[in-house]
C-alpha cells in the first residue's frame, strides 16, 4: 500500500472517528446549573473541548486503521466473503 493511500484512508477514518465521538461527554448549560446566553440553542454545549474530541478521535482512528491495515495485510475479510449474491442464490 502506498503512503499517499494510507494518509488518504487515515483521514477518512479520523473523520469518522471525530464524527463518533463528538456527542460523548458533552453536557448543556440546564445539565451544568449554569445560565445561557440571550437567543442560545437549549442544545448548545457548555463543556465543548476541541482538544478532548481531537485526542479521542486520533486514538479512535489509529485503532480502526490499524485493524483495517491488518485485515489489508492478511486478507481475513475479502471481497469474496461480502458479495451477498452467492448466498442469497442459494
Amino acid at each position: 500500500m502506498k503512503l499517499t493511500s494510507i494518509i488518504a484512508i487515515y483521514g477518512l477514518f479520523w473523520v469518522m472517528s471525530a464524527f463518533l465521538v463528538l456527542p460523548f461527554g458533552v453536557r448543556t448549560h440546564d445539565e451544568m446549573g449554569q445560565g445561557k446566553i440571550a437567543g442560545q440553542a437549549d442544545s448548545a454545549p457548555a463543556n465543548f473541548v476541541p482538544r478532548r474530541i481531537v485526542l479521542r478521535a486520533t486514538v479512535l482512528a489509529a485503532v480502526l486503521f490499524g485493524l483495517f491495515y491488518a485485515n489489508y495485510f492478511n486478507g481475513w475479510i475479502t471481497v469474496a466473503d461480502l458479495d451477498l449474491t452467492t448466498y442469497l442464490s442459494h
